[in-house]
Formats: structure tokens, sequence, C-alpha cells
């Protein structure tokens, strides 16, 4: 069974407590997914909750033509959830980021799970509060800044959350395209593969196996103006 110190602060099992956070996979039968599988598709009713052990998950939305990245799910979260819980429509498209080893608990156990025990109510809540607390201050972090600055800020952002130690820095710990940078960071693709390349060449970040390091996190924080912080 995993450690009881082993996920993300911010993630839906870093709030639960151990016992009760065994009693949750117990309802859930574990499965893994392969790179680009889609666990879950926007406009669909499909009532499976999945609660990711290993490996990351994008969230995508259609925007003009293009898919939309709108967030990432790591190990500790939890995807599926708004539809048993709001007997709703999925929102989104999420599909497995590299390999993906997840518990898929049914709808409706995680409903009773979530109703009939006050410490994964209320870790369900602080979860909820923490997706839309780092959606909200992600588009305040990135508003009225030049590309630069707001490719900067998300790398920063990403790395906080989902970040570990590289070979030489710090890895961002999300393995996303020019394209799903660009997504997540409100700017041009284009523009934004200009300013890559610029963080690259002042050696700021580098490519890695897993995606993108941070060289130097203090060059990167004052280009993101957040040396006063």
């Amino acid at each position: 069974m995993t450690g009881l110190h082993s996920f993300p602060e911010g993630t839906f099992l870093h709030y639960l407590p151990h016992p009760v956070r065994e009693r949750l996979l117990a309802l859930g039968t574990e499965a893994r997914f392969g790179a680009g599988r889609v666990l879950m598709r926007q406009g669909e009713a499909s009532k499976p909750i999945f609660v990711l052990l290993e490996g990351l998950a994008k969230v995508s939305a259609p925007d003009g033509g293009h898919e939309s990245l709108l967030a990432v799910r790591v190990a500790g979260d939890v995807v599926g959830d708004m539809v048993p819980l709001t007997h709703s429509l999925h929102a989104a498209t999420v599909t497995a980021c590299g390999a993906v080893r997840a518990s898929v608990v049914s709808g409706p156990a995680f409903l009773d799970f979530v109703r009939g025990c006050a410490p994964a109510g209320l870790a369900m809540s602080r979860f909820i509060v923490d997706r839309l607390r780092w959606a909200e201050q992600s588009r305040l972090d990135l508003a009225g800044y030049d590309t630069p600055a707001c490719l900067a800020r998300l790398l920063l952002s990403l790395a906080g959350r989902h970040g570990r130690p590289g070979p030489g820095g710090l890895d961002v710990g999300v393995p996303l395209t020019r394209a799903e940078l660009a997504s997540l960071a409100g700017t041009d693709p284009e523009i934004t593969g200009k300013a890559l390349r610029d963080l690259r060449r002042r050696r700021l970040v580098r490519r890695c196996a897993g995606g993108l390091e941070i060289l130097d996190v203090a060059g990167l924080e004052a280009l993101a103006d957040l040396r006063a912080f």
C-alpha cells in the first residue's frame, strides 16, 4: 500500500488520513493506462472515478478548433469526481500523459464514501477548493505579463507543485509540448516557442527526458518578476 506522505500537497489522497485512504482504495480496482489513453471524454456521462496513484494526466477541451490544455493531474489527484457529485456530463477530456496507474472506483461507491465519511468529505472540499484556487491564481499570475514572463511564471508554478530534483537543476515534472505550455499560459504557440528557445539560450532551462528542467531558479524568478516574493 501507499505510504502516508507519498502524495503531493493539494491532492485528494494527501488530505485523506491513512486508514481512510486505504478504505477508498479498497473500493476500487487497480488499472494501468498507456500514454495517450483517454480515461474520459468531454460530454460523456461515464461514472467511474479515477484515483491517480502514479503518473500524470492532462485535462483538455476544444477551443476554437484546437485542443486547449486546462490542467494537469498528478498522483494523489482524483479525476471524474464532478460527474457523480453534480450529476453532470464530463466538462473536459482526461488523457494519460505517459504510463498511469490508477484505482478505478464506481461513481456511486465514491459518492457513498464521500457522503458517509466525514474525513473524506472534508478532504474532497479541500481538494476542490485547492483546484479552484490554483486555476484562479494561475490566471491572476499571468495577467498583464508578456510571453517570456508568463512562461517563466508557469514553469515555476508547475515545478512548485509537480517538480522534482533533476541531474542539473529542477525538473518541472510535467512533460508538456510547446502548444500545451502555450495553452496553459494563454499565449500564442509560435511566440511561446520563441520565448522557450530564448530561455534555453540564456541557460535558464533545458530539455530533459521528462520535458524541461529549470537550471537557474533565481534567474527564472527574476524574469517572472517574482524577486520580491
